[in-house]
């Protein structure tokens, strides 16, 4: 490719970057507002929360993006940015599978935790916030890691605006070029290396959070006690073998 072409590429790069770091400010945001909302003891919050849930969870993300970008000005007299049209359809839309994620870990978390809470006279707000919070987080991260993944390819859906995003410059590429398979083996190429930083992100993400609170992600468990095992395990092969010399 010409470095026109690759100029054209490296601006996708950067719109879809900026796309996924801003869906994903506000779809985390939602994610924690509607999940806790999800758990409280008043049942107007937790219907309206759980409304919020199932309209976007129920709905396309494609169809939300055409909602926002051609419905809204229709509606209210103005128009979006491409980007930040993108932003709210993708944000509200992967906010609401977030949403789930957080409601299960709280639930999750050990109920004589709240009890120890409630008897040392903490307020809901204080119980969130210094008991449930910082044990639930931790086990979120990988599902978080999966829903972040998720978003990263559902930015493409915003190529249908016009937006130049890596699939929109990559599609006006192959039209120049002429070249469907070398390009978008390139766009999957990107799109990998994108996702695994962060898959690595999110991972020491998560051994810092766990280490915060004493714990440890579980492969790195696993990998310890298969250690462990094949330790003793040889160290007892070689404990038998000198017995077996010695007689």
């Amino acid at each position: 490719m010409t470095s026109g072409l690759w100029e054209l590429v490296l601006e996708g790069i950067w719109v879809t970057v900026q796309l996924l770091f801003f869906s994903a400010l506000l779809a985390g945001a939602m994610s924690f507002l509607v999940g806790i909302a999800r758990t409280s003891r008043r049942w107007i919050v937790r219907f309206l929360a759980g409304f919020y849930t199932e309209v976007f969870r129920g709905t396309s993300a494609l169809i939300m993006i055409f909602w926002v970008y051609f419905v809204l000005p229709l509606a209210f007299g103005w128009q979006l940015v491409p980007l930040w049209a993108g932003t709210l359809a993708l944000g509200l839309t992967y906010g609401a599978y977030g949403s789930e994620i957080v409601r299960g870990a709280l639930n999750a978390v050990d109920p004589a935790q709240r009890e120890g809470g409630i008897a040392l006279s903490f307020t809901p707000w204080q119980r969130m916030r210094l008991i449930l919070l910082p044990q639930a987080v931790p086990e979120m991260i990988p599902s978080f890691c999966n829903l972040l993944i998720e978003l990263l390819k559902g930015t493409a859906l915003v190529s249908v605006m016009g937006m130049g995003d890596l699939t929109f410059s990559a599609n006006l590429v192959r039209l120049a070029l002429q070249q469907s398979a070398e390009v978008y083996t390139y766009v999957l190429l990107i799109y990998f290396a994108i996702a695994f930083l962060l898959t690595r992100l999110m991972r020491g993400l998560e051994k810092r959070l766990k280490a915060g609170i004493g714990k440890e992600p579980q492969s790195d468990k696993v990998a310890r006690a298969q250690k462990r095992a094949l330790t003793t395990g040889v160290g007892a092969g070689a404990g038998a073998a000198a017995g077996g010399g010695d007689s």
